[in-house]
């Protein structure tokens, strides 16, 4: 395959936005693309704990993959045939890996990374974590993530 497009199974990713991901990456010789629902206007909002532990991340991210990044927990991704071929081995199973440690893995491995601006619906399934609870153990849970991603050794890359 020379794409592969991952989703979150709560319904708010719309496949129509995929070709204009794919054209994006293709411009722009991305490795992966991020759908992102900050990138650009959309009138998706987050609030309060949530909102503050997605700054955090976004911020700390943007940092390790050195571009800016406004939806890193964005589970609407693309990624190229040789970030596949990355992902085949060595994609974390751990929870949160898939969004955040998959960030670092593709970072230290070379690839390229942007966000594509995309427009989200809402939740069609599952259980959002919006109370102020919910969303400090999210971040607790996201810090211990990104700490075992950024403490684990590099990884291979993927344009030699």
């Amino acid at each position: 395959f020379d794409w592969a497009v991952q989703v979150d199974a709560d319904g708010q990713h719309d496949a129509r936005n995929i070709p204009a991901m794919i054209r994006k990456a293709t411009e722009d010789g991305l490795d992966l693309g991020i759908g992102s629902r900050f990138a650009q206007e959309t009138g998706y909002d987050v609030h309060g704990p949530r909102k503050w532990a997605m700054k955090v991340l976004s911020k700390t991210l943007s940092h390790i993959c050195k571009t800016k990044l406004t939806d890193t927990t964005s589970g609407f991704k693309l990624a190229s045939k040789p970030l596949i071929a990355l992902f085949a081995t060595d994609f974390p199973a751990e929870y949160l890996g898939d969004t955040l440690e998959s960030l670092v893995i593709a970072s230290r491995s070379g690839a390229k990374i942007a966000e594509v601006p995309v427009k989200m619906r809402k939740r069609m399934g599952g259980t959002p974590s919006h109370n102020p609870y919910q969303s400090a153990k999210y971040l607790f849970r996201a810090v211990f993530a990104l700490a075992i991603a950024v403490t684990r050794k590099t990884h291979r890359t993927i344009h030699e």
